[in-house]
């Protein structure tokens, strides 16, 4: 382990985008200008899906924009430049196979899973690949998950050992059958991972199927994360029920006797979250407001950094008070920089004074880096846009970092 990390500095533009040519830097500063106007955004996030699907002359104008700016490659060797890039600045990279999850059969399922122990190993053979991200969408059907959330779970203030109680009442037999493949496949993954020392990634998605992807996150955990984290869930800050289950979680873990894994994020799916909600008329699961969500984030991270022996956290913000905090509270508790149990990551194509910095500092830090053919990636690039567009002071502070470096480089 290294000594204590040194001061951070969140405005060092020099250190941010050293890996920048100016051309690079041109490209992204035209790209965050266009993705200020929200009205833009709005048409752009409607019309481009359209388009692929209509088989429209788009893809090149995407793969030069969005697609160059936020995602690795359309295959998992075209990551390599990139893992190798970044490699160069001390930053490692989490590896998504950037496939949105749909309905299917076993057979694609089972494909989609065979795909995923590819990745890892091939992340195995990565220094700076420690991690990969799967979405449970990718295994079985959201129909069957949906069903799941309000038939195999009880709800509550139980402890998720109860919570999670795993009767399958409700189910028919073939979809028992269906929700055992589930949780064989995922453990496949999970032991690829462990015996290849890559650390894998359950990632958060809409509140209606996530009690059985936190079901189906916490069995493994309590199966793979004793002696060594390989199972990572992901907790969703926005949502105002999910600092308590980051409690229940912890009291999980310390009393079943394994190290818990959390993917700390603020969420991605809040205006689908609220919209659903208003029509079927059920309370928002969503923050009243951003304060709300800041507040638990940090109270998140402080609650995880005091009990950093019973979990693995993965900062996963571009808010650079929460990354200070978490920063500081390694320091205060006099924590090595690189401690095992503390990574920092940002997607990439954002936010690279943090990531960049960090890394700098000797922080263990990462780029989340999405793979995946352009018309298999148009969802989550769609979601970068509105981000982008919605997020208050997001875009802005982007544009602004890559303003003074222009007037660094005297452009």
């Amino acid at each position: 382990m290294s000594n204590p990390a040194l001061p951070i500095n969140f405005n060092n533009t020099e250190k941010a985008f050293a890996y920048k040519t100016d051309r690079d830097l041109k490209r992204a500063r035209f790209l965050f200008s266009a993705m200020h106007f929200a009205p833009l955004v709005k048409l752009g996030t409607k019309l481009t899906p359209w388009a692929i699907k209509s088989g429209l002359p788009v893809k090149g104008i995407i793969k030069n924009t969005l697609f160059r700016q936020f995602v690795g490659g359309e295959s998992l060797e075209e990551t390599v430049g990139v893992a190798d890039m970044l490699e160069k600045y001390n930053v490692q990279v989490i590896l998504d196979y950037g496939v949105e999850g749909g309905e299917g059969n076993e057979d694609k399922y089972e494909a989609e899973a065979n795909y995923f122990i590819k990745v890892i190993q091939f992340a195995a053979t990565r220094k700076n690949i420690p991690f990969i991200s799967i979405k449970i969408t990718g295994l079985v059907s959201c129909s069957l998950l949906e069903k799941l959330d309000t038939t195999l779970f009880t709800t509550g203030t139980e402890p998720l050992r109860t919570r999670f109680n795993n009767k399958l009442e409700g189910l028919s037999q073939e979809e028992k059958g269906q929700w055992e493949q589930l949780i064989a496949r995922t453990s496949r993954l999970c032991q690829a991972a462990s015996d290849a020392g890559v650390g894998i990634m359950i990632d958060a998605e809409e509140s209606w199927i996530q009690d059985a992807i936190d079901a189906v996150a916490t069995q493994m955990m309590a199966q793979f994360n004793r002696g060594k984290v390989v199972v990572y869930n992901t907790i969703q800050l926005y949502r105002s029920d999910r600092l308590s289950f980051l409690t229940d979680t912890l009291d999980e873990a310390e009393q079943s006797g394994y190290i818990a894994g959390l993917k700390l994020v603020r969420g991605a799916y809040m205006e689908k979250e609220r919209a659903r909600a208003e029509k079927l008329g059920y309370p928002s699961p969503i923050q009243p407001n951003k304060e709300s969500t800041d507040r638990d984030y940090d109270a998140a991270v402080q609650l995880c950094m005091a009990k950093n022996d019973l979990v693995s956290i993965i900062v996963a913000s571009h808010n650079e008070k929460s990354n200070l905090l978490a920063a500081n509270e390694s320091a205060s508790k006099q924590l090595p920089a690189d401690h095992p149990h503390l990574h920092f990551s940002q997607l990439y194509g954002m936010s690279d004074n943090l990531t960049f910095n960090l890394a700098d500092a000797g922080y263990n830090v990462s780029k989340y880096l999405p793979f995946g053919p352009v018309h298999e990636v148009i969802p989550y690039l769609m979601r970068r846009a509105q981000e982008n567009s919605s997020v208050s002071g997001q875009t802005g502070r982007e544009l602004e970092l890559i303003k003074r470096e222009f007037s660094r480089r005297k452009i």
